[in-house]
């Protein structure tokens, strides 16, 4: 039976696709990414739905309440405040768990309860606050007005000119930028490894032989990474989908829908160019070795590069968005796919960036495509010792 090319590639795609769309393996991975996607999505909702603190006041302390909360709110925490009947009463719920302090006395210097010690956020915004009621002591016996003072310390700030406006990152661009960066990381790591290990898997048990007597070496490693790539790719786009679905759902992503999915869609973009690069490279190796044990020492240099990128990624753009460093390694090819879609997830990539990353990705894969070809085509059908990549790369 003579097969067109299209038809042997689409042939070896269909029976990878198949066989692990049905394992039991890639259905409970994917079972338990979603599980633990939703799950991450309900735990972000409860921990940000509440204060940092609740803080009981009796009468003396009650004006305290409104100046406590903005001190709070000034150094990033989030401070509740409960009015109590009295000290005793107060004290007894400091203890049971109710409060997690109470604020004693008549209002002119901060004395507070607690059950143990006293939580370091919530300390500090008292501290803030105590220097800001000793401040209007002073200025009172001075014969000033605290109000005034405060109004034009309040009003005074920078004045900042900036040649470039910067991007306004969000907490939660954040967050999604690094969970985008995981799943993708995981994903390459998984499925291009599934690659290398299928090629010596076919190769030592003499499959190869048999399949290569109907179709070519470049069809047989095309079709492998075709089908375990669409494999790969259903499984983002449905943990991608659903993962923003659920954020949405319980409210803990509040940014807009178009750009959560946006993110849903470079990731998949990102996974198929990532894919493609690193399973062609994994491919090519694999072909040299014989036996499973021997996979790791070929592949590895190809899969540190990608946790080059990643660990890169996460230890750097959380803290540092506008990295210099991982802006030019996010338009690499070798780096892009780990980079890219976390900088993407966390805005203020410029178009251009983004468009040429994907350009070089798409120039560099056809090359990948040759070279890889010729290491396979040369390697896979020699069993035994391990083959020298140089005699692989020689001409047929």
């Amino acid at each position: 039976m003579n097969l067109s090319s299209w038809q042997a590639v689409r042939l070896v795609a269909a029976r990878e696709l198949t066989v692990r769309l049905r394992s039991k393996a890639y259905l409970i991975t994917t079972g338990v990414t979603l599980v633990l996607l939703i799950g991450f999505a309900v735990v972000m909702r409860l921990v940000s739905g509440g204060a940092d603190a609740t803080v009981g006041v009796t009468g003396g302390t009650s004006a305290l309440e409104v100046p406590l909360k903005a001190t709070a709110s000034s150094i990033n925490q989030s401070v509740d405040t409960r009015q109590v009947p009295d000290e005793a009463t107060g004290r007894a719920q400091v203890a049971d768990g109710s409060l997690d302090a109470l604020l004693l006395g008549d209002g002119q210097r901060i004395r507070v309860v607690v059950k143990k010690q006293l939580d370091q956020g919530l300390r500090n915004a008292l501290n803030v606050l105590a220097g800001q009621l000793a401040l209007n002591q002073e200025i009172v016996r001075l014969g000033g007005d605290p109000a005034q003072v405060n109004a034009a310390v309040a009003n005074a700030s920078v004045d900042v000119e900036s040649l470039e406006p910067p991007y306004p990152y969000q907490p939660q661009q954040l967050v999604l930028g690094i969970i985008a960066g995981i799943l993708i990381y995981m994903s390459l790591l998984i499925n291009g490894q599934s690659v290398a290990q299928g090629v010596v898997e076919e190769k030592s048990s003499r499959v190869v032989e048999l399949l290569l007597a109907t179709i070519r070496p470049w069809q047989l490693m095309a079709g492998k990474v075709l089908g375990i790539g669409l494999v790969g790719l259903i499984q983002m786009a449905v943990v991608g989908a659903v993962g923003v679905i659920a954020g949405l759902a319980v409210g803990a992503l509040t940014i807009s829908a178009s750009a959560a999915f946006g993110t849903v869609v470079w990731l998949v973009v990102w996974f198929l160019l990532g894919f493609l690069i690193y399973a062609l490279m994994l491919a090519a190796v694999a072909a040299l070795v014989s036996r499973q044990e021997d996979v790791g020492g070929v592949t590895a240099p190809a899969i540190m590069l990608m946790v080059l990128g990643y660990v890169l990624g996460i230890s750097i753009l959380p803290s540092d968005p506008g990295n210099r460093l991982c802006e030019v390694l996010s338009i690499i090819p070798l780096f892009a796919p780990t980079l890219m879609p976390m900088r993407l997830a966390m805005g203020g990539v410029p178009a251009w960036e983004a468009f040429l990353a994907v350009a070089l990705a798409l120039v560099t894969i056809p090359a990948l495509v040759w070279l890889s070809g010729r290491i396979y085509r040369n390697a896979v059908v020699r069993s035994g010792a391990r083959v020298k990549l140089t005699d692989a790369l020689r001409p047929a």
